[in-house]
């Protein structure tokens, strides 16, 4: 396992992540922690979440991240028993997230003290805003958060879903510094790259990237004639018969590369983005073989022809989202039993 944490800085001039705890290039997801959402079921919440985390810290990943939103609470809970389970939290960084609604102040520090209380640790490692708040402003929310920082409840304060312009501002409000950004970011959704890692790899901060997968596309499991039947991939766009076929060039590149390195497709687009230095993925885990799978990615080296093939092929996808999708979504699932 890599840690960002261990990596000189990006290029001259830059300054070096320094955290109290190591940050693993690959980190552990667990959304689908106690969530309907991904249809897991009972049985993985009460036996395999264990068995993932447990394996996972064999392998060396240190950063486990869930949030309040994820199965309102539930998630917290059966990640912080999991992890006393498998020798505490002592060498791990415990990450979780504020409900993203109203978060003055006062409201930021009561659940951040019922987040520390679900997980069953004393100090959060990193406490995020799970999202912009459009009414309530940074400045109270980032003032319950220098208040927990202040008594020792949360170690380090992070953000989610920000632009860059506004984690610059939270940092102001905060006054110190917001360690990292948790944003949408692959082969797929290749935003931060514009100026967001430039600036935390100048400045070193991290940039923590959630679906590094894509929710699954860039496993090279699906095609136009296989496709998701039901959960969270069911409304993704990206799912479309028509985004599946026009990805079919990069998915072909993604097995390539991965048979030369004798890897997966997966494996190798979590090492494009681990590539990059401050850059933290977190992909879900379903079991403990893709916990496994998603670890070794981070011993996967591409070199500088491979990685560039793969940022051109992903440029040249040109799948169909937003609003534009929405009505071949909705007779999909009009089509569905």
């Amino acid at each position: 396992m890599r840690y960002v944490t261990d990596a000189p800085p990006a290029g001259p001039g830059a300054h070096p992540v320094d955290t109290a705890k190591r940050y693993s290039v690959i980190g552990l997801g667990t959304w689908q922690f106690g969530s309907r959402e991904w249809g897991y079921g009972a049985d993985y919440d009460e036996g395999e979440a264990a068995r993932i985390v447990a394996r996972a810290r064999e392998l060396g990943v240190t950063v486990f991240d869930t949030a309040e939103l994820y199965g309102f609470g539930r998630s917290e809970r059966i990640l912080g028993s999991a992890l006393r389970a498998s020798g505490g939290t002592d060498d791990v960084v415990v990450a979780s997230k504020i409900f993203p609604v109203w978060p003055t102040a006062g409201v930021v520090q009561q659940r951040g003290v019922s987040s520390a209380q679900r997980l069953g640790v004393q100090k959060i490692d990193l406490y995020q805003v799970h999202q912009p708040n459009p009414v309530v402003g940074d400045g109270t929310t980032m003032r319950g958060m220098r208040a927990l920082r202040d008594v020792g409840v949360v170690d380090e304060v992070g953000v989610s879903n920000y632009t860059l312009r506004r984690w610059q501002r939270a940092e102001v409000e905060l006054g110190g510094r917001v360690l990292s950004n948790q944003v949408q970011f692959s082969l797929v959704a290749r935003g931060p790259l514009a100026e967001m890692l430039p600036w935390a790899q100048r400045t070193g901060h991290i940039v923590i990237a959630w679906s590094p997968l894509g929710q699954g596309l860039l496993s090279g499991r699906y095609n136009s004639s296989n496709r998701p039947s039901g959960g969270v991939r069911a409304a993704n766009a990206m799912f479309l018969p028509e985004n599946l076929e026009a990805a079919t060039p990069l998915l072909d590149r993604l097995r390539d590369i991965a048979s030369a390195h004798h890897a997966t497709p997966a494996q190798v687009a979590l090492a494009w983005l681990v590539h990059f230095p401050n850059v933290v993925a977190i992909p879900g885990a379903s079991s403990v073989a893709q916990v496994e799978s998603n670890a070794a990615a981070a011993d996967i080296r591409l070199t500088a022809d491979e990685h560039a093939a793969l940022t051109a092929a992903a440029e040249a996808f040109r799948p169909r989202t937003g609003a534009s999708a929405i009505p071949a979504l909705v007779a999909g699932r009009a089509r569905r039993p």
